[in-house]
Parts: C-alpha cells; sequence; structure tokens
C-alpha cells in the first residue's frame, strides 16, 4: 500500500484529490497539510512514499517544499502539482528534487499515472510536458549552473517568500516564531547574497525564481 501526504492550500482542491485517491486500489492518504512549512512537519513525522504538493503554498512554495523533503526525507518522492506550465518551474522543480510535475488542468488519471510511475522509480511530467521531451527538461535542470539562492539557508528562504508577499519584519516574525530583530537580520542577509537594493528588486526576483507566481 502505497501512502501518500498531500498538501494543498485550497481545502475544496484537497477534498476533490482526496476522493480521486481513495478511489485507487493500493493508494492510502495518511495526511494533509494547508501551507509549505506544515506539508514538511508532515512529512518529516510520516514518512509517506510520495508527497503531492501544489506548486504556489503559502509558507513555502512547493519548490522550496520539495527541495527540504529531498534534504530531511529522501525516500519520500515528490510530485508537484500546478497551474504553470512555464519551463522555468518545471527546470526549478526538478532542480530541487521533484520527481513529478503535473498541470492542474489535466484529467484526474494524469494525477493517478504520475504517483504509479513516480512509485515505480520513474520521473513523469504531464503530457503536455512531456511532448517537449522530459529528457531535455532533466539535462537542463541538472546542469543549470548554481546561483546566489542556492546560497540561502531554510530560514532565509522563507523570510524571502514572506517578504515577497508583502509581509513586514513583524509579520514575518509573527509567522516563523522568531523576533523581529531576527526576521529583520534574515532579511538583510538574504538581500545581500541575492545582491537586491529594494523590495522592488526583491519582487521581481522572486517572480523570476519561482518564489512567486507570474499571474496569481
Amino acid at each position: 500500500m502505497a501512502t501518500i501526504v498531500l498538501a494543498d492550500d485550497h481545502p475544496i482542491v484537497r477534498r476533490g484529490l482526496r476522493s480521486v485517491l481513495e478511489a485507487e486500489n493500493g493508494f492510502s492518504l495518511i495526511g494533509e497539510a494547508g501551507d509549505g512549512l506544515d506539508a514538511v512537519r508532515t512529512v518529516e513525522n510520516l514518512q509517506p512514499d510520495i508527497l503531492i504538493v501544489d506548486l504556489m503554498m503559502p509558507g513555502l512554495t512547493g519548490l522550496e517544499v520539495a527541495r527540504q523533503v529531498r534534504q530531511r526525507v529522501p525516500a519520500t518522492k515528490v510530485i508537484i502539482l500546478s497551474m504553470h506550465a512555464t519551463e522555468s518551474y518545471v527546470l526549478e522543480a526538478l532542480r530541487n528534487g521533484a520527481n513529478g510535475y503535473v498541470l492542474k488542468d489535466e484529467a484526474a488519471d494524469e494525477l493517478v499515472r504520475a504517483i504509479r510511475e513516480v512509485l515505480g522509480g520513474r520521473r513523469f511530467l504531464s503530457s503536455q510536458l512531456s511532448e517537449r521531451a522530459i529528457e531535455s527538461y532533466i539535462q537542463k535542470a541538472e546542469s543549470s549552473a548554481v546561483d546566489s539562492y542556492d546560497s540561502l539557508t531554510t530560514r532565509e528562504r522563507e523570510v524571502l517568500k514572506l517578504a515577497a508577499e508583502g509581509l513586514t519584519n513583524n509579520e514575518i516574525a509573527d509567522r516563523l516564531f522568531i523576533s523581529p530583530r531576527t526576521a529583520e537580520t534574515h532579511r538583510a542577509n538574504l538581500m545581500k547574497k541575492l545582491n537586491l537594493s529594494n523590495h522592488t528588486e526583491l519582487i521581481r526576483y522572486a517572480i523570476r525564481r519561482g518564489v512567486l507566481p507570474l499571474d496569481e
């Protein structure tokens, strides 16, 4: 029985996906999460075979969740659910350790097929993406040069996401259970590492790097 954790910030979406998964033989949905931070904690606690996570989550993006899960629970395979077929998102998902990338507008059986492929040790991209050749995506992801984003700590990535969403240092501190001074320090450090000089540049960088969506 393959164990699955489902992470999406929309309860209606989770309910629909839950119905799909529960109708399949051999799948057991053992946990759910409504934000990225909770998704990582839930995977650490439950150690599922598969994590299905939305690309754009509050707290941490699905990309960052994939990266942290790869580091903390390497046995768990990650499938990203996304509205975006943009190449940059696909490449970042693969670079961060995702095993599958499924577009939300695909039929439910596409997700089921993705789970079975990933359980079988293979990568999976939605049919729209696969037509562009999965090997090309994988090669690009593996050959991408390391950039300054990789120098950020996990906490700095969390602060980057929340700052890009418009939260103040005090609000970031409340969300992450740290002091405002610590939030301010993390913010200053990540701005320096990324060579950003103001909030506008931070937002542009977050969009380009897939931390924020293009059009949500």
